[in-house]
């Protein structure tokens, strides 16, 4: 995907970072016919999100063809302060992969 796909925002409340991203992506399931040729759309899906903050990964999500078109993932974890930069990253079952960092506000 050429464009950034992912947007961030990461709020620290106390002493918990709350981490809100949407993703931009269709996210096929390859079970839907084409309406124009009646043919199956090819499975095209995220099946892999991981989240790093401080050189640990606090989140990692396994998806499958079940999950919406643009997905949003909300999560909390501990062990941030603010200045602190999130980077999530998402690889998908064609091959391509994104990545997006904020800092925590």
């Amino acid at each position: 995907m050429a464009k950034k796909s992912i947007k961030i925002r990461a709020k620290l409340k106390g002493d918990t970072t709350q981490v809100k991203t949407l993703m931009t992506h269709p996210m096929e399931t390859g079970l839907r016919k084409d309406k124009k040729t009646g043919k199956l759309i090819p499975a095209h899906f995220i099946n892999e999100v991981t989240a790093e903050s401080g050189g640990k990964t606090v989140m990692t999500a396994y998806w499958s063809g079940g999950i919406s078109k643009n997905p949003y993932l909300s999560f909390s974890f501990d062990g941030a302060s603010a200045g602190d930069e999130v980077t999530i990253s998402w690889k998908d079952n064609q091959g391509g992969s994104d990545s997006a960092s904020a800092k925590i506000k």
